[in-house]
């Protein structure tokens, strides 16, 4: 079966997306999706998508991991298929779309998505670490400096430990700059490897290094891929609500690919 896809990137976290309206692509299994997402005999991407019709929302994301496995929420992701919703010619002033952790609101400006993401009840202290869940499972460690380090090497570490080898966790290490600013480098579960960026990922980030001790905060962030902005406010019991994830959404190309054992 031939299929249209779309190819998205934000910050570097590339995707491929499919208008599933119709329900075309709704039975592609495990395998083919791992194969359209592998960068040496497929399309190549750190995830795939399908833009499906929901009732009541503007339209449901469905995420896929590399791995071929239904993932958890994916803040770059999200944010680009609020711009490919866009581009398909679903305009809005504000877009509601339904995700695997549950709604969301989006704004398009430009090239640029801010996308809500789900409250956060705290933040769990791991040792000298943090763990919280941001619509995704998350690890964040601190480290003083994040580009020389083997993010694959020490992020197998931690993800494959026995107190997260079942599950999973995504696991990030976060330099404080000198103006406040963070750099993020992510290993990610389901594609086991570190990607260029991930939303969840600075997200997390941003709340464990929160600038006040309560009220609003903004964070800019820097990663291999590109600048992302977190804004948030932290509630006197330690909770976070009010979280957007800012940043660049781009389609990098389309075309279509021939899936075989898909009916």
């Amino acid at each position: 079966m031939e299929i249209t896809f779309y190819k998205y990137q934000g910050t570097g976290n590339d995707f491929v997306l499919a208008d599933n309206r119709r329900n075309h692509c709704s039975r592609l299994t495990e395998e083919q999706i791992k194969h359209i997402c592998d960068r040496r005999f497929g399309i190549g991407a750190d995830g795939f998508m399908l833009l499906n019709e929901k009732e009541g929302y503007d339209f449901e994301m469905v995420y896929y991991n590399a791995d071929g496995w239904e993932g958890s929420m994916c803040g770059n992701g999200g944010r680009c298929i609020v711009k490919f919703a866009n581009d398909l010619g679903i305009k809005k002033n504000r877009y509601v779309f339904l995700a695997t952790d549950g709604p969301h609101e989006a704004t398009l400006e430009g090239d640029a998505v801010s996308l809500k993401m789900k409250d956060v009840e705290g933040i769990r202290k791991y040792k000298t670490d943090s763990v919280l869940n941001t619509g995704s499972p998350h690890y964040v460690q601190l480290e003083p400096d994040v580009m020389s380090l083997d993010v694959v090497k020490e992020g197998q570490r931690i993800r494959y430990s026995k107190e997260y080898t079942d599950e999973g966790i995504n696991v990030n290490f976060v330099q404080v700059k000198e103006d406040g600013s963070l750099i993020v480098r992510t290993y990610e579960r389901g594609v086991e490897n570190e990607t260029y960026s991930c939303g969840t990922g600075v997200t997390a980030a941003a709340l464990v290094f929160h600038h006040n001790d309560n009220g609003f905060n903004s964070i800019d962030i820097e990663t291999i891929g590109g600048k992302l902005n977190v804004r948030y406010h932290r509630e006197l019991d330690g909770s976070f609500n009010n979280i957007w994830l800012k940043g660049p959404a781009l389609q990098v190309f389309k075309g279509t690919i021939n899936i075989t054992g898909h009916d």
